[in-house]
């Protein structure tokens, strides 16, 4: 008999919570096989797995060296699931540029916020991270990007998303480049705090998000 949705939602998860590199390709292939979403296996399966370590991690339970073998089995499942997302058929979207501030080098979370834009169809320029302020706004400048999304999971990187939006501000450009930001330490007080034009939560709110920024419709729930 076949595994239903939620046990292999589960076992994805549960693959990625107890570093199961390997095992977590054979139930991302199982639960591809079957037909089922594939974005609600990434958000309902891996992402959810990635947040248990992370809470593990905060309880200081786990640590880096077993954050990474999650992570690792995460993307392994990535490399499934991802292709199988159905791209919007509409002409392609503005250009987004993503990255980590300053000061940060963990990008699970925006490798996430890449893959939903590109499933989205927008054009999306990945900065890395630790990315200086200046990058940002150097290359939105010179792609002609709509929106810069930043991300960290640290507050010692905090100060370096407020120096974007002041440099934006500096440069007289603050109101042709929307800036959106999140992460763990991150809040909608904060981005109303440094400017910031939206705050998201998660990955598939960050797509709503620009959506509404750039004015482009909400396909319906």
């Amino acid at each position: 008999m076949a595994a239903s949705k939620e046990d292999l939602l589960q076992k994805l998860s549960d693959c990625v919570f107890e570093m199961e590199d390997e095992e977590v390709v054979n139930v991302a292939k199982e639960y591809a096989e079957a037909g089922y979403d594939p974005l609600e296996g990434i958000l309902k399966g891996l992402v959810n797995g990635i947040n248990r370590a992370s809470d593990m991690y905060e309880r200081e339970e786990y640590f880096i060296p077993e954050l990474l073998i999650c992570s690792s089995a995460m993307y392994n499942a990535l490399d499934v699931l991802r292709p199988l997302i159905p791209k919007e058929k509409s002409g392609g979207k503005c250009k987004v540029v993503i990255g980590v501030a300053r000061g940060d080098t963990h990008d699970i979370g925006k490798n996430l916020v890449k893959i939903m834009l590109e499933s989205a169809n927008y054009e999306v320029i990945d900065l890395g991270r630790d990315v200086p302020v200046e990058d940002f706004v150097n290359t939105a400048k010179r792609e002609g990007a709509k929106v810069i999304g930043l991300s960290t999971l640290m507050s010692t990187s905090m100060n370096n998303m407020a120096k974007v939006v002041d440099m934006l501000k500096q440069e007289g450009i603050k109101d042709q480049i929307k800036v959106i930001v999140g992460g763990g330490p991150i809040s909608q007080s904060f981005a109303d705090k440094i400017g910031a034009d939206g705050y998201s939560v998660n990955a598939a709110e960050a797509v709503k998000l620009v959506d509404r920024l750039v004015g482009e419709p909400i396909p319906a729930a």
